[in-house]
């Protein structure tokens, strides 16, 4: 995507290392960090230099390869996997790049390894790449056909927390069929939720949206029911940090009520899905962990720096129960998982399992 009529993508191999986007100065400041052991990759991930469960599972595989440029043996590798693996354990992209690169790694003599590492890595980055561009694919005939329906007038969309470029290598998940309708001259305007408790919508949603161009509001987290109320929505399109089988979606705090107020209100709610974000492992109506932040996460208001006002930690996502959401897009084909719930996915094949 671009960032000032500038084409970027938010992860890259660079002279010094593997450079990134760094995600906490947004939206006050544009700068990049340069990763140069893997160290410092789980920094980035733990501390959310980086974010979004796609960009994640990309860093964290650039992160063994810049362990196995250090030292390629295989306690190295075993170490890697766990220090990495220990800075967002709730993110399913996480894990399965991780895997993906250690597998691929066992295979290899030490002295072969950091180059296949930092090629593993790439492809990931690749076809990370290719998903979105399928999901946005499938998600524009959807918003061409609304946009037929209001005769040309505006599309509204309102999206939660941040699922765009910025949370994956390029294009984003539920931004993926905003930004191809964008660049087709096709009406869109999206309702951008602020996502507390760390603002993503605000600080980033809103400023990669901005920045390519794209009309947006920003919005209170609870002013959507009111908006789909007055007929002000004619889309919701959220992403996702993890999705069972049965299609019940773990994301950010707050998707669970929009999923409600969408379904109250007949208005079509839509999941963008990659197919690496499929955790195959939980069974129907397990409960997963969906991770918790510190007090100090919802600090930032006055109430939370008055005597005796109380920060403990709380739920940084929740559960859309499949019954809950109406519809998912990830990379594979059309079916139909659930009774009553159809699922618009790409043609688009991944190698990921």
């Amino acid at each position: 995507m671009k960032v000032d009529g500038r084409a970027m993508r938010t992860i890259w191999v660079g002279t010094g290392g593997v450079e990134v986007i760094d995600q906490r100065w947004l939206p006050h400041a544009f700068r990049i960090a340069s990763l140069g052991t893997v160290e410092e990759a789980a920094t980035a991930i733990r501390d959310m230099w980086v974010r979004g469960a796609p960009l994640i599972g990309v860093t964290a595989a650039y992160g063994v390869a810049l362990a196995m440029r250090e030292d390629p043996s295989d306690a190295a590798l075993d170490a890697a996997w766990e220090l990495l693996h220990g800075t967002r354990p709730t993110a399913i992209n996480l894990r399965w790049a991780l895997d993906a690169v250690r597998n691929r790694l066992l295979l290899l003599d030490p002295a072969d390894r950091a180059a296949a590492a930092f090629a593993h890595a790439a492809q990931i980055a690749d076809e990370d790449v290719a998903i979105n561009r399928a999901i946005g694919a499938n998600g524009l005939d959807i918003i061409r056909a609304l946009s037929a329906k209001k005769q040309g007038a505006p599309v509204n969309i309102l999206t939660h927390c941040n699922a765009g470029w910025l949370a994956t290598v390029d294009y984003g998940t539920a931004t993926a069929p905003i930004y191809l309708a964008f660049e087709q001259r096709i009406a869109v305007h999206v309702y951008v939720d602020e996502t507390r408790p760390r603002n993503q919508g605000a600080s980033l949603t809103a400023w990669e949206l901005g920045r390519h161009g794209v009309p947006h509001t920003l919005v209170v987290d609870n002013a959507g029911g009111h908006l789909m109320q007055r007929g002000l929505v004619d889309m919701v399109i959220v992403g996702t940090d993890r999705t069972t089988a049965r299609g019940d979606v773990c994301n950010k705090i707050g998707t669970y009520l929009k999923a409600l107020a969408a379904k109250d209100n007949n208005v079509p709610f839509y999941v963008a899905l990659p197919s690496p974000t499929i955790d195959w492992t939980v069974r129907p109506g397990a409960r997963r962990g969906r991770g918790d932040r510190p007090g100090a996460d919802r600090a930032g208001i006055d109430a939370g720096r008055q005597p005796g006002v109380r920060r403990d930690a709380g739920p940084a996502g929740d559960r859309a129960h499949h019954r809950a959401r109406r519809r998912a897009r990830h990379g594979r084909g059309a079916r139909r998982p659930v009774p009553g719930a159809r699922t618009a996915l790409s043609r688009t094949r991944s190698s990921r399992r």
